[in-house]
Order: structure tokens, then C-alpha cells, then sequence
């Protein structure tokens, strides 16, 4: 899970996701083989309020961990980093994560970027009220399918991407790669990039945070399939599936799915769809990665590392890169 996840894809869908761009990309989803739903669509306002449920459990690690890490090391981060860049966060929501920066990084400027745009101005506007002189710049996109950035960048003030959590566990590894060669392209030769990575770790820990006992993690999952209804006028029934997830170890993720319990028939969009039982519906793969791995991708990027912070028991990553 990321939220946003974490950072990447906890978004309400608004005028930045149009219904027809919507449909289109569900649909196509839905064609593939194995069936598939991004997980954007896991954020409507039921989704984000089952979501805020589940990074306080005790299961889900990922956001106490992280913390954790910034609040004992904000200060080595802010020192790499420096004073006066433009400090970019993709998937920024809240903006609740940049305040472990403020007031110490003092970023010539802060550019949020979200999906909802309306959740986006807000949030923006109470950073502003918090962070007196913050030059705030919020920019409503989605930043999986491109990043353009909308404010002219300064020589003297490079911009710095900021993405916590566990996001980047989101894409693919290849994905991935292709996702910060963006992110250095926009550089060109002066910037850094402070990522949060999700680590390896015992499959036992692993399989609970997207198991966890109250079944939030399940409700979160189904709750895709209101969402699709309600966004594209369908008709996909909640009881013909269950959640299913799991640690597949040979390819380092977690797979979340949908799993249909029973053969039927559903509209969506206008579409006829058709669900055997026992198919998986792919809702989320999250990549977990060891440091040295993780280096690596960012190499074939186009960035050298500088800086590592982690846990005591090495949970979590945060990770400093700079353009090479």
C-alpha cells in the first residue's frame, strides 16, 4: 500500500482525471490479462478514511518506521540537501510529510504535486498559514503519466524531488527506473532526490501488513469496486470477490488482489465485462527492495548515491541521490 503510499496513489479523482480518461484506462485495465485496476482508484473518500485506519495499525509498519527515521535523522537529511532549492514532492496529498523538513531545510520554494487538485489547494493553503514567508507552489497532475512543472526553475535554487514513503515500491522495476530518469531529466545538473524505500524483510512481517487481523486492509481492497461503480456508472458486485494478497519473494513484492469467488457478468462504462471464478484481479504491486538493490536502479537512472538512513532493524530506507 502506498499512501500515498504513503504518497503515490492516495488521490481522490477529480478534474485532473476526467471521466472519459477514467474509463479508458480502467477499461483497458480490465482488458489485459491478468485483469488489472490501478490503484489510484482505491481513493475515493471511503478509501482515504480506511486508509487513514490502516496506517495506525500495528501490522503496517511503514509509516511509524518512517517516521521514526526522519524524526532521528531530519537534520543529516536537511545538511545534504541544503538550504535555498526548490524542494518538489510528487503525490504530496496532506503535505504532511514535508513538515518533517520545515523550518530547518528553508527551500526557496515548496512545489506540492496531487492529484485533487481541491485537496491540493487546500492542504497548500494551511502549509502556508503554518509556515509563515513558505513560498508554496501547488501543481494538480498526475504525476505517474508525466511530470511537466508548471513554475520556471532558478539556477540558484536546483530543484530537489521529495518522495517518501513507500511509492516508489508502486512501479515496476523498470517502471521505476523510467520514473526517476524523469525526475533527473528535469534536473539536468544540479538537484538531489530524497526517496523513501521499502526493504526486504521477513515474510511473516511482510504478509501481515496487508493481512492484518480487523480486515481494514481487505475493506480497502474491495472498496476499488464501489469506487469504479460510482465513477463510471457500474454494476461490479462486492460479493462475488475477496481480498487476496500476498509476499511473492522470487520477484520481491507484494501482490494485492481481487480474487472473483464466482463466473458472472458486469457493466461498467457501458462495457459488458466477464469474471471467472477463481481469476485474480491485480490491484497493487508493491517491490520491496535492499539498499544496494535499490542503488542500483537509481544508477541506471542517472544518479549517484550520497546518503542512507534506515531503522535499527533496517525496515525502511531513506535514501539521498544526487545527478551524476
Amino acid at each position: 500500500m502506498s499512501a500515498v503510499s504513503q504518497n503515490a496513489v492516495r488521490k481522490e479523482p477529480d478534474v485532473v482525471l476526467q471521466p472519459s480518461t477514467v474509463a479508458d484506462e480502467v477499461l483497458s485495465g480490465l482488458a489485459h490479462n491478468p485483469k488489472r485496476i490501478s490503484p489510484k482508484y482505491f481513493y475515493d473518500q471511503k478509501g482515504s478514511a480506511l486508509f487513514d485506519d490502516i496506517t495506525g495499525l500495528e501490522e503496517y509498519y511503514v509509516p511509524r518506521v518512517e517516521e521514526q527515521i526522519f524524526s532521528m535523522h531530519s537534520n543529516e537529511m536537511c545538511a545534504a540537501i541544503g538550504k535555498g532549492v526548490t524542494l518538489i514532492e510528487p503525490g504530496a496529498g496532506s503535505c504532511t510529510k514535508i513538515k518533517w523538513l520545515l523550518p530547518e531545510l528553508a527551500p526557496a520554494a515548496y512545489v506540492p504535486m496531487d492529484i485533487s487538485a481541491d485537496h491540493l489547494h487546500a492542504s497548500a493553503a494551511a502549509l502556508r498559514s503554518e509556515f509563515a514567508g513558505l513560498k508554496v507552489l501547488p501543481q494538480a497532475c498526475d504525476h505517474t503519466v508525466g511530470i511537466e512543472l508548471a513554475h520556471p526553475q532558478k539556477d540558484d535554487a536546483p530543484p530537489v524531488f521529495f518522495y517518501p514513503g513507500s511509492s516508489i515500491g508502486n512501479f515496476t522495476p523498470l517502471e521505476a527506473v523510467g520514473f526517476m530518469r524523469e525526475l533527473r531529466e528535469l534536473m539536468q545538473e544540479r538537484g538531489g532526490l530524497l526517496i523513501g524505500v521499502d526493504t526486504k524483510k521477513d515474510v511473516d512481517v511482510l504478509h501481515a501488513a496487508y493481512n492484518d487481523s480487523q480486515g481494514i486492509t481487505a475493506a480497502f481492497n474491495m472498496n476499488v469496486l464501489d469506487h469504479l461503480n460510482n465513477l463510471l456508472d457500474g454494476n461490479l458486485d462486492t460479493e462475488q470477490f475477496v481480498h487476496h494478497a500476498l509476499y511473492n519473494e522470487p520477484m520481491g513484492r507484494i501482490e494485492m488482489h481481487l480474487r472473483c469467488t464466482g463466473t458472472h457478468m458486469a457493466q461498467l462504462a457501458g462495457q459488458q465485462l466477464e469474471f471467472t471464478e477463481g481469476e485474480l484481479v491485480q490491484t497493487e504491486y508493491s517491490y520491496k527492495y535492499y539498499p544496494d538493490e535499490f542503488m542500483a536502479l537509481a544508477r541506471q537512472a542517472g544518479f549517484a548515491f550520497r546518503q542512507l538512513w534506515q531503522d535499527a532493524p533496517g525496515w525502511f530506507s531513506v535514501m539521498y541521490f544526487e545527478p551524476v
